[in-house]
């Protein structure tokens, strides 16, 4: 099957889940409550609508090849960083090196994708950024606070543009046999992990009793988390045919990055707490921030890409 035709039949069955779902939630509204707000199938509404909209973008970025997916990421990056920061503790101190952040890391990591130059892109943040940003901040002659600032800066930049940058970068690996193709790994990852948040809300509505940790998220239960990411890794296991994996590898594969995938959320749902707030932004009805929907992505996009480099890359 060509890439175009693989594409096709995979979008032609995201658009019917989402048509059936969006009839279901229509039916529900109808039913249960027509004329009076309704907080759970509001919310399940919210959201239907809502992936509606990304996944109409994600097809369109993919339908504009290479260029469309780096753009569309790093655009993602940019709104993730300023909620970030938002919501962050900076001070005059720090504004240099948010300068540093937004108009020159976040373009060259997204660049050197551009141009696959992996050996610069791993390292770039993780010891360049590392490095100046700090020099950068100390020039502010600004102490109150210096390490906490500092590590804010860092996290930020860490989370929402190296991790992520990590998903356009899928389309640079060569997999023998798989050429051309990597588009897919990047509608592998997507789907399986979106996947997980889906099931895992889905699962914790209908059969939650016990809270994973009621401090950091009231709403993620023990029953949600094992039926979202059981259930997300058959549905990575069922999509094997787009990817190079046999059967099991993708189900592997994808129970690993489902559980990454959550405990990414669960960690940017800690800083929420400590901030006091319950979503990132009001970007997108029924999921808050940008960061919000993507928290999962950005903690499971560098080991994905890392399995597959080292395993079924030569």
């Amino acid at each position: 099957m060509s890439l175009n035709d693989t594409l096709i039949a995979v979008f032609s069955g995201i658009f019917g889940v989402l048509a059936v779902a969006s009839i279901i939630g229509a039916v529900l509204k109808h039913r249960l409550s027509p004329a009076a707000p309704h907080g759970v199938i509001d919310n399940l509404n919210a959201r239907i609508k809502a992936w509606w909209a990304m996944i109409l973008l994600i097809g369109a970025a993919i339908w504009a090849g290479k260029v469309g997916v780096i753009t569309l990421f790093a655009l993602i990056s940019l709104q993730c960083l300023r909620e970030f920061v938002s919501l962050t503790h900076t001070r005059r101190g720090d504004h240099r090196a948010l300068v540093w952040s937004f108009f020159f890391f976040l373009p060259l990591q997204y660049y050197l994708i551009a141009i696959d130059w992996y050996g610069l892109f791993t390292i770039l943040i993780p010891v360049y950024a590392f490095l100046l940003l700090p020099i950068s901040e100390s020039l502010g002659a600004d102490t109150t606070r210096f390490l906490e600032r500092a590590a804010k800066v860092q996290w930020g930049l860490m989370i929402c543009v190296y991790c992520l940058s990590h998903v356009p970068a899928l389309l640079t690996l060569d997999i023998p046999g798989f050429e051309g193709r990597g588009v897919l790994l990047v509608v592998f990852l997507v789907l399986t992990v979106q996947a997980s948040d889906v099931f895992q809300y889905l699962w914790g509505k209908l059969f939650g009793r016990h809270k994973v940790s009621p401090a950091i998220s009231p709403s993620k239960t023990l029953e949600g988390l094992a039926g979202g990411v059981l259930t997300a890794t058959a549905v990575g296991a069922a999509l094997w045919w787009i990817t190079p994996f046999s059967p099991l590898q993708a189900g592997l594969v994808a129970l690993v990055i489902n559980v990454l995938g959550f405990f990414g959320g669960f960690v940017l749902s800690a800083i929420k707490r400590d901030r006091g707030v319950k979503d990132w932004g009001s970007m997108i009805e029924g999921h808050g921030g940008m960061l919000d929907r993507v928290d999962s992505i950005s903690f499971s996009a560098p080991i994905f890409f890392h399995i597959v480099r080292y395993w079924w890359v030569v």
